[in-house]
């Protein structure tokens, strides 16, 4: 609840800087940081947001089975290690992970599989997605605006 209460008050805030890319955005509070200047009253926001998703390929049953079983390597290993810290000896430390990564990859893929037979061709590709913004501003608290104002106008030239 303090975390909306923290989104919502940043709608009172005014714009000091405008910038083409998060980088710069970024560069500008952390220029007002440098100079003393109270950031906790700063927001960075985007402007002009769109969704990019580009498509990586199709999502075929090995391609599935391949991508489900090194999720499932990862939380076999994280099982592996866990269990391993009960072992006695370094013999039975390294079975036991090996042990949990062929069921992790196992569980993995055959989870995959059925997903993706379950999703019933609905989405058989890959993706990537993003949010992209148009452009960046640098918001301020309208009592330390106009000081932000200075600082940052200080530090173009």
């Amino acid at each position: 609840m303090a975390r909306l209460a923290q989104v919502t008050s940043s709608r009172n805030r005014e714009v000091v800087a405008g910038f083409d890319n998060y980088a710069d955005a970024e560069r500008a509070v952390d220029s007002l940081s440098d100079k003393g200047f109270p950031v906790e009253h700063t927001t960075i926001s985007g402007v002009g947001l769109r969704m990019v998703e580009d498509v990586l390929g199709r999502l075929t049953y090995p391609k599935a089975a391949g991508l489900g079983a090194l999720n499932g390597l990862w939380i076999g290993l994280l099982f592996g290690v866990f269990l391993a810290l009960f072992t006695t000896n370094a013999v039975a430390w390294f079975a036991v992970i090996l042990w949990a990564l062929l069921w992790g990859a196992v569980v993995g893929a055959v989870a995959a599989l059925i997903w993706h037979a379950l999703s019933g061709g609905r989405r058989d590709f890959l993706s990537a997605s993003q949010l992209i913004a148009d452009r960046y501003e640098v918001l301020v608290d309208p009592a330390h605006a106009e000081r932000a104002r200075e600082l940052l106008q200080t530090s173009q030239s």
